[in-house]
């Protein structure tokens, strides 16, 4: 278990105690640390206390961070859309809904559970057991291009590629409205949501170096079809972007509208299509182009066919 100490100064006085420490640590959500307090793992001046407790100005207050209890990750045989396979990597074509590795609500069924599977014990361990060979991700409802890795030669290759933003990511998204501009870029830095930490949003100060390029391809009048190229690799950046300058994804209920115009889209219209990297052994570029799935398909000749009334 981990132990956290600090002292709490009278400037955080009458402030209740699960609001003062997720906000010293904002690594931990505000329910993780209520269900700490009530548990007994929070104690200020030595005594444990309730979750209503509001700071006083000068106690000691230590935060015990239990340790994590891994589950049994699992091999499953869940057909995988494999784009190329060789000795030291693999690029999968990753289908809507599929979460890439587990975690909490998520410990079966994900792409790490298949290519377990799929690899055995031929499997990158830099990112531990519950992210065996994945060096990168796309979101649960995001298709597309994704690449894992065998082994740690080809894991710290791939990572130090993308950490130079060398790598090439293309998206194929479907936005909300009618982009004034044939192309652009957003460059705006990253972070993670002052109040909602679940979400991301634009965080001038804290945030961390995000630019996409966009370019339309095709319009729609109340819609616009796009692709958006990647120079970082922040989480939800695309999304987080194009809600930023007011075109948010369709079907995305994050950041954008609540109500999807078109039911059953089961999340954004986000479509990771071209992956291009210099191959870890050989020193070649490679690009592989995912093809997009047939929901984004029947979305776009259904707006084809509205446009042309």
């Amino acid at each position: 278990m981990d132990q956290k100490r600090l002292i709490a100064s009278g400037d955080f006085s009458g402030i209740r105690i699960d609001k003062f420490l997720s906000d010293q640590f904002p690594e931990f959500s505000r329910s993780y640390i209520q269900k700490l307090i009530k548990d007994g793992q929070v104690t200020a001046d030595e005594k444990v206390i309730k979750s209503n407790y509001k700071i006083s100005g000068s106690e000691e207050i230590i935060l015990t961070i239990p340790d994590q209890v891994i589950p049994d990750i699992l091999p499953e045989n869940i057909p995988l859309d494999i784009l190329y396979e060789d000795q030291d990597l693999i690029v999968v074509n990753k289908p809507k809904g599929m979460v890439v590795h587990p975690a909490a609500g998520h410990y079966s069924g994900t792409l790490v559970n298949a290519i377990m599977y799929h690899c055995g014990d031929e499997l990158s361990g830099i990112n531990g057991v519950m992210r065996p060979g994945i060096v990168h991700r796309i979101d649960q409802n995001t298709t597309g291009s994704l690449l894992i890795c065998k082994n740690d030669m080809a894991h710290n290759a791939i990572a130090e590629q993308l950490k130079v933003h060398s790598i090439t990511r293309k998206y194929r998204a479907i936005v909300h409205g009618n982009l004034k501009e044939d192309h652009g870029t957003v460059n705006a830095p990253i972070g993670r949501h002052p109040v909602d930490r679940k979400k991301m949003a634009i965080e001038p100060r804290n945030g961390k170096e995000a630019i996409t390029h966009y370019q339309v391809l095709e319009r729609f009048g109340n819609y616009t079809y796009i692709e958006c190229q990647l120079e970082t690799g922040r989480t939800h950046q695309i999304r987080v972007h194009m809600s930023s300058i007011h075109h948010p994804i369709v079907g995305d209920d994050v950041y954008g509208p609540a109500k999807c115009p078109f039911p059953g889209l089961q999340g954004q219209t986000l479509h990771a299509q071209v992956l291009g990297f210099i191959h870890p052994r050989t020193g070649q570029y490679m690009e592989f182009s995912a093809p997009l799935p047939e929901y984004f398909e029947n979305l776009l000749k259904k707006l084809r066919t509205t446009s042309a009334r």
